[in-house]
């Protein structure tokens, strides 16, 4: 894999922020959601589309604290606009979410 400078890493943005809102996005290519994530007054609440169908429910998503990051720009996917990127870890059954071991403030960066 290549190595890249430690600058190059802290160029991006990686926060913790809290599901406030999460549907089925129908018109995705590949079953996915999309999610409103709340992550504090200085960067407010981004949206972003998010292929975790296979290991979580909508129900279930709305209060989880996740990390994102936050600072990669704007994708169109089909008719949504997705602001930030989930993160997570493909597991054997599907995406596991990566998330804060203890709840922390919202837009808290990941150090």
């Amino acid at each position: 894999m290549e190595q890249i400078a430690w600058g190059d890493f802290l160029k991006v943005d990686i926060r913790a922020g809290t599901v406030i809102r999460a549907e089925n996005f129908e018109r995705a290519q590949k079953p996915a959601y999309k999610l409103w994530i709340d992550f504090g007054e200085s960067i407010g609440t981004l949206r972003s589309s998010a292929q975790i169908t296979d290991l979580y429910r909508v129900d279930e998503l709305v209060g989880r604290q996740v990390v994102a990051a936050v600072n990669l720009g704007e994708k169109q996917i089909a008719n949504f606009i997705s602001q930030c990127l989930v993160l997570g870890v493909p597991g054997i059954n599907g995406v596991v979410l990566l998330k804060p071991d203890s709840e922390v403030r919202n837009g808290d960066r990941i150090a």
